[in-house]
Order: C-alpha cells, then structure tokens, then sequence
C-alpha cells in the first residue's frame, strides 16, 4: 500500500503541474474527437440509408418486372386458349354440318327407297 502511494504522489503532482494551456488543449482534442467520431456516424448512417433505399428500389423494379412479365404471359396464355377454342368449335361446327349432310343423304336415299 505504501508503495502505491509513494508511485502516486509524483503522478498526481504531475497532473496538478499541467498549465491551463495542456488542460484546454486536451480539451479541445478530445471535443475534436468527439465530433469526428459523430461525423463519421453521421456519414456512415447516410451511406446505408442510401445503400438501403437503392436496394429497396432495385427490389421493386424487379418485383414490377416480374408482375409485367406474369402478365404478359397470362395474356399469352389467354390467346393461345381462345385460339384453340376457336379452332376447337370450329372443328365441331364442321363435324356438325358433315354429320348433318350424311344424316340428310341417308334419309334421302331412304325415302328414294320406299318410292322405289
């Protein structure tokens, strides 16, 4: 105990030595230091909330591509199936008539038979 308090004394009359000047120096050191380490957040806070909204505005770029692009493809889809069923009631339509003229000829040939 003796010990630390004789390595004491000459440090804390060192201290009680320094000049207004040191302590105002130190001071303003540490009050720059304050300020560059608030700056330096402040720069830092901008740079991600930057980094932030680019990615946030690539993201919803992406997501109205990708909307544009299911919507193309529905439109896509929507007239390949009305083209097919178009093609698919024209092809009854036609079986339709042909079946109609066949069914017309037999019954023509019938009623030709019992005249005969």
């Amino acid at each position: 105990m003796k010990r630390l308090l004789i390595l004491a004394a000459p440090l804390s009359l060192g201290l009680a030595a320094c000049s207004q000047n040191a302590q105002d120096q130190t001071a303003e050191a540490g009050n720059a230091i304050a300020a560059d380490a608030s700056a330096t957040t402040r720069n830092a806070v901008s740079d991600v909330d930057a980094a932030t909204d680019r990615a946030f505005g690539s993201a919803e770029r992406h997501l109205d591509n990708a909307g544009d692009d299911i919507a193309r493809a529905s439109d896509n889809a929507g007239a390949r199936i009305d083209r097919g069923a178009d093609r698919a009631g024209a092809a009854i339509s036609n079986a339709a008539d042909r079946a109609a003229d066949a069914t017309g000829n037999t019954l023509e040939r019938a009623g030709r038979a019992l005249k005969d």
